[in-house]
């Protein structure tokens, strides 16, 4: 771990800066930002939430109309890479351009080192995301990608791999075949994961096996967004974004520490992307990280944002109940459920209101949601602050 390797504790001052400080550095970076994107600077970083968000299927769409990238701000193009959708996103070689050797640095990879990157080459960005992200911690690359289990294991052996790179499980799977094979991998003392969750049993079983595990939280379009550190009290926001918690559907920032929509704003100046909905779910946790970095920390990965589901033959989508909600001024919240009677589709849209007649909601109901459903008028501040505003109570078996 990074105690027997002589390194520093924080990959760079900016770590450990005052909130005051972070927050004059981001708003004069996003001023920039904007400005390259065409739009009006703001007097603090509040001012986001008056922007548009941006979604992936409003970028699938641009970029369909101006290819290859939407007609947004790219410089310094290195490569192109191609994710599900299909979306195109830009690359760059420069240092850390991807912010991934923050996250490598916490896991105490380093000069002398070599991580083995099990992650994807081949159209998708994520393998050269952490290649360029080890290239910045000082550590060797074996480019290993995905598959080919036995010759993974073999490499690991011949070369003398220190560090693994990939999704949470497929080191096990590399471990037991070397095993298998009667190859000593006990050099490998350090791993980085993401792209899947990584169980405490799992991780525990790495640290049985003396190797320090930690998880990240990143997307092909952003980069790295948040990491543990040694302390895994939650993860750090990366120092080169601003991350938001949304109602999902909406831009509207929920209250601290309620559950949300993550919406990332990066500072790349390369590809810098305002407000981008991640279309995952995560919440604020109070105070800073023991390890002594100071940035905001989020839980990490709590599902996902995008709820749309079919109800009787007709998607339901968060959009259209924020929509709901923002037609009466006096609905605080609401949350559609699914359920079944019989054979039959049920929706019953749920509103916080003061008011006990749910009569004067069914019209936009039946015009916003596009189907009738039961109403039922709940206590303001009742329905649960976990990000929910479709719940699908069905069974599926």
């Amino acid at each position: 771990m990074k105690s027997d390797r002589d390194m520093k504790a924080h990959f760079d001052e900016l770590e450990t800066r005052s909130a005051d400080a972070r927050e004059a550095a981001q708003l004069e970076a996003l001023n920039d930002r904007l400005a390259r994107n065409g739009l009006a600077p703001v007097s603090d970083l509040g001012g986001l939430a008056a922007l548009p968000v941006l979604r992936k299927s409003e970028l699938v769409e641009r970029q369909k109309a101006q290819p290859p990238f939407g007609g947004l701000p790219v410089s310094n193009l290195a490569h192109v890479f191609q994710s599900p959708g299909p979306i195109y996103e830009p690359g760059g070689i420069s240092h850390d351009w991807w912010r991934m050797g923050r996250f490598l640095h916490a896991c105490g990879v380093g000069p002398g080192d070599i991580v083995q990157n099990c992650f994807g080459y081949h159209l998708t960005p994520a393998g050269m995301i952490f290649e360029n992200g080890a290239r910045a911690v000082g550590a060797a690359v074996l480019p290993a990608g995905t598959g080919q289990t036995e010759l993974q294991a073999r490499a690991a052996h011949d070369v003398g791999v220190t560090a693994y790179a990939g999704t949470p499980d497929y080191l096990k799977v590399i471990l037991d075949k070397g095993a298998e094979l009667g190859l000593d991998l006990s050099r490998i003392t350090r791993a980085a994961v993401g792209g899947g969750a990584l169980f405490p049993s799992l991780r525990q079983e790495y640290a049985d096996r003396g190797i320090f595990c930690l998880q990240c939280y990143a997307t092909a379009d952003i980069g790295n967004i948040a990491y543990e550190s040694e302390a895994m009290e939650g993860m750090i926001v990366d120092e080169g974004v601003i991350v938001e918690i949304v109602t999902p559907g909406t831009g509207d920032p929920v209250a601290p520490g309620e559950v949300g929509e993550v919406v990332v704003t990066t500072l790349n100046p390369d590809y810098p992307l305002i407000r981008f909905a991640t279309g995952d779910l995560s919440a604020v946790l109070p105070g800073v990280s023991p390890c002594g970095r100071t940035n905001m920390r989020i839980k990490g990965w709590m599902g996902r944002a995008d709820q749309t589901t079919k109800i009787k033959g007709m998607f339901v989508r968060p959009e259209q109940v924020a929509a709901f909600v923002a037609r009466h001024a006096e609905v605080s919240r609401a949350r559609v459920i699914a359920s079944r009677e019989g054979e039959m589709d049920v929706m019953t849209v749920q509103v916080e209101s003061p008011e006990g007649d749910p009569s004067p909601y069914a019209a936009s109901v039946a015009e916003l949601l596009k189907l009738k459903g039961r109403i039922e008028i709940v206590t303001p501040g009742s329905l649960p602050r976990d990000g929910k505003v479709i719940d699908d109570q069905r069974i599926y078996d």
